[in-house]
């Protein structure tokens, strides 16, 4: 009878740690001390446990992707063995408890020490390899154990300060210095979690700029919000936008179901790698994508799309949380929406190991370049549950599907509070979103293709091409319903007397064309038209701006 100890790790309260700080630089260093943590830090702590107990370990190395490798726990006299390291979870085999124990002191005390505010879980649990699946016991651990430990783990009351001290202008814990003067960036009041982030910035970004070479080509991920290609004064805006794979964990489970030990470990190694790269390729081909977007104009500016120039050498775009479904990344506000598209459909043409195709939905929030990041990444986390709401709501198969929020000032309240402020009418909801991204005849009529199709009309044709006035008037009269805008249509004698049709309506598209409404009470154009308005007002606040410091540099 050969017994082990299987040991899960997980970490808590990861995104106010990533998120909870307006500074980029910041956000950057704490994303990249969390993906260490349990990771290659794990890696490191079993070597280093090897050292202290003179026993052989394996630490399944992901870059030369060798999932059958051998030496094996159960075969082999290994004292540990990392079964895999993916989705925030990392598993492992010990031949004993107290090595387990071991390790997660040793792993323990390098977060306390070079990752100070991120919070460690670790469950233990004794484990017969010949008469025990080793599925069970870890989806056990995961479900039950896991989640109680976190449930009823005491949070930590970090000393806020003795006497006269000054707080840290981030975190408001007790400042153990002053950070560097970064470029035009002022010295400030730093706590020991603080440090520890800006510590790795540099580490973080050189290790991005390498795996993103080949996408990036000349250009660069920007390390602060203000080099995204944003404008002067305050008429600049920047998208954050979280992605998450739909029923990722029950595809894990899935996979990993009714099979042999040895065979489980092997297939979620493969599982968890194709996974890890699927978002990492997604993000690569996003970064191509948009390179190959930007133009040299006669003054050899370099614009994007020929609409608004880089600043310097930055890409408007940057990566914050990659590898595996869970995706949060940042960009220049008037790209959030098309770039979140864009990556959901490089995200399903990814190989996955256990043949399936991948979908996942995204919350896109468009804010004030300045607006309170960890408010900003809390509305995009929403915003992609609304989706992903959606998705299910709507049972017709699994696909990918995106929601949005532009906010041209501040924000209050949650995402359904404002939905119910500001896009209810007696006629019903304003809102179309969420949107799918499926492309299939009998899908509903909300699509992605479908939404861009209409405001391309709106800006395209004759009928409403720099008619703004005539636009705005349609968004009023949609707040009335459908009876005021049939009116409108024979008022204005629209075309056809139908609004820009959506492709992928097939029976109902005379109705919404004519009506601008379908039951049960949903608008079908208001969105579209507050979206390019939106753009355009920001397009002019941008050329505002630019001619102010033309006139300024004279």
């Amino acid at each position: 009878m050969r017994n082990f100890t299987v040991t899960v790790l997980d970490t808590t309260g990861i995104q106010p740690y990533i998120f909870g700080s307006n500074r980029l630089r910041e956000n950057i260093g704490a994303s990249y001390l969390v993906s260490q943590a349990t990771d290659n830090w794990a890696r490191e702590a079993l070597n280093k446990l090897k050292a202290e107990i003179k026993q052989e370990v394996y630490a399944f190395n992901p870059e030369k992707h060798q999932s059958e490798a051998k030496p094996r726990i159960e075969d082999d006299g290994l004292a540990a063995e990392l079964v895999y390291a993916g989705g925030g979870n990392t598993v492992l085999l010990f031949s004993d408890q107290k090595y387990a124990v071991q390790f997660t002191q040793i792993l323990s005390r390098r977060i306390l020490e070079e990752a100070p505010g991120i919070n460690l879980v670790a469950v233990h649990q004794e484990f017969d390899w010949d008469n025990q699946s080793l599925y069970e016991v870890v989806r056990h651990l995961m479900k039950n154990d896991l989640d109680a430990k976190k449930r009823s783990r005491i949070p930590s009351a970090p000393l806020l300060g003795l006497g006269v001290t000054a707080t840290c202008r981030s975190t408001q814990l007790v400042a153990v210095g002053m950070s560097e003067k970064f470029k035009d960036d002022e010295s400030y009041l730093i706590s020991t979690e603080i440090e520890a982030k800006l510590n790795v910035v540099c580490k973080a970004n050189d290790n991005l700029q390498k795996m993103f070479a080949t996408s990036l080509g000349s250009y660069q991920f920007p390390l602060r919000t203000d080099e995204m290609g944003r404008s002067k004064g305050d008429s600049s805006y920047v998208a954050v936008i979280h992605a998450d794979g739909n029923a990722m964990g029950k595809r894990f489970q899935k996979f990993g179901e009714g099979k042999c030990n040895r065979d489980y470990i092997i297939d979620m190694r493969e599982l968890s790698h194709s996974v890890n790269q699927a978002g990492i390729n997604a993000l690569k081909k996003s970064v191509e994508i948009l390179v190959k977007s930007i133009e040299v104009d006669a003054d050899g500016k370099r614009k994007v799309k020929g609409q608004f120039e880089i600043k310097d050498n930055y890409l408007p775009f940057r990566p914050l949380v990659y590898g595996g479904d869970d995706i949060t990344f940042v960009c220049d506000g008037r790209l959030g929406l098309e770039l979140a598209a864009i990556f959901l459909q490089e995200f399903e043409k990814q190989p996955i190991a256990n043949g399936e195709p991948i979908k996942a939905c995204a919350g896109i929030c468009v804010v004030k370049t300045h607006y309170p990041f960890a408010r900003a990444y809390q509305l995009s986390e929403d915003l992609c549950r609304k989706a992903k709401k959606f998705v299910k709501d709507e049972k017709k198969g699994d696909f990918s599907a995106l929601d949005w929020h532009l906010a041209a000032s501040g924000l209050s309240g949650s995402i359904s509070d404002i939905r119910q402020r500001e896009y209810q009418v007696p006629a019903g909801s304003l809102s179309m979103r969420p949107v799918s991204l499926r492309k299939e005849q009998d899908s509903d009529w909300r699509t992605w293709e479908g939404f861009t199709k209409v405001v391309k009309h709106f800006n395209e044709d004759e009928e409403w091409k720099g008619r703004h006035n005539k636009v705005i008037a349609l968004r009023d009269v949609l707040r009335q319903g459908s009876e005021a805008t049939q009116k409108f249509i024979k008022n204005y004698r629209i075309k056809d007397e139908q609004l820009p049709t959506f492709p992928e309506c097939s029976g109902q598209s005379v109705t919404l064309a004519q009506e601008g409404w379908l039951p049960p009470g949903i608008c079908g154009y208001f969105d579209a038209i507050e979206a390019m308005e939106f753009y355009i007002s920001l397009r002019e606040e941008c050329n505002a701006d630019l001619s102010t410091e033309n006139k300024n540099a004279e």
